[in-house]
């Protein structure tokens, strides 16, 4: 029997992780057929099955999480000391993953990311933007960048950017033909630019004033699922939108946009850099963090 290597056991664990070939293939860097073929050694030279498989899923066998008990802590310490050894260099390598929002990864692309990427060279920036909110744990990140109240209650979360608001918007030469609402539910009068949420739901337009809370399923022919596309629907005259302030600011600065309802739109908090405060933290992440609270 041969001795399992070091990247055999961490594509173990990765399986384990995630339950899945595919998604341990993803964060691994390698094919399905690689990762399968590997696992099919491990197992070869233990004389023993690690793996439930079928056609949709993975479970690990009585063995397999024997196993996985045993060498979680190991592999863990051993990743510990090599990232202290890098650290205390000056040298942290390795790959740190983020998952956000499309604004919240453009925000890392203006602010922190260039300075990062030129002090740590050792270190591959993995950055993923999609609009739905993903276990960060399962799917493999390292941390989220999400709006406050998004943020899961379980993890450790550190300001990023100050509060922001949404903010109901529409072209002046949508306004010359439909006098603009005083109030939110004077939206169902209008034409609006809808959002399809990545759960397949369309937003409903959410507005706060004096303690009075108002959710407007507001009307519209034009349905979009890019908060960019909205807004250059609205400055076309497509109808209002009610998308961040932040991506309507050069619009509402240069006059193609004018805001309306504004107070109904109070402020929300900002986006936050989270990530798990129980397990053991990457060199790469620390690293990231500390940065992110010198850019504060």
């Amino acid at each position: 029997m041969s001795k399992p290597t070091l990247d055999d056991l961490r594509a173990f664990m990765a399986v384990a992780e995630h339950r899945s070939f595919r998604r341990a293939a993803d964060l691994l860097g390698v094919t399905r057929s690689t990762l399968s073929h590997a696992m099919r050694g491990l197992e070869d030279n233990l004389g023993t099955r690690l793996l439930h498989r079928t056609t949709r899923s993975v479970s690990l066998t009585e063995a397999g999480e024997s196993l996985l008990r045993r060498i979680g802590p190991l592999v863990g310490d051993l990743d510990a000391a090599l990232e202290e050894v890098a650290g205390a260099q000056g040298n942290p390598r390795g790959t740190l993953r983020i998952n956000g929002s499309e604004g919240a990864i453009r925000l890392l692309l203006q602010t922190v990311v260039p300075e990062f990427l030129a002090r740590y060279p050792g270190i591959e920036l993995d950055l993923v933007a999609e609009g739905r909110l993903v276990d960060i744990v399962e799917q493999g990140f390292d941390a989220g960048v999400r709006l406050g109240e998004a943020v899961p209650r379980d993890m450790v979360a550190i300001r990023l950017g100050p509060d922001m608001r949404f903010l109901a918007v529409a072209s002046p030469g949508y306004l010359v033909s439909h006098p603009a609402p005083t109030m939110p539910d004077a939206l169902l009068q209008h034409q609006c630019i809808r959002q399809r949420l990545p759960s397949g739901k369309r937003y409903r337009w959410e507005f706060l004033k004096r303690g009075q809370d108002m959710a407007i399923d507001v009307p519209g022919a034009l349905t979009l699922d890019n908060t960019q596309l909205i807004v250059e629907a609205a400055i076309d005259g497509l109808g209002i939108a009610y998308v961040p302030e932040p991506y309507a600011r050069a619009a509402l600065s240069d006059g193609r946009l004018v805001a309306v309802l504004e107070d109904w739109c109070p402020l929300i908090p900002g986006l936050f850099l989270y990530f798990p405060g129980t397990r053991h933290m990457p060199t790469s992440l620390r690293a990231f963090i500390d940065m992110v609270r010198a850019a504060a």
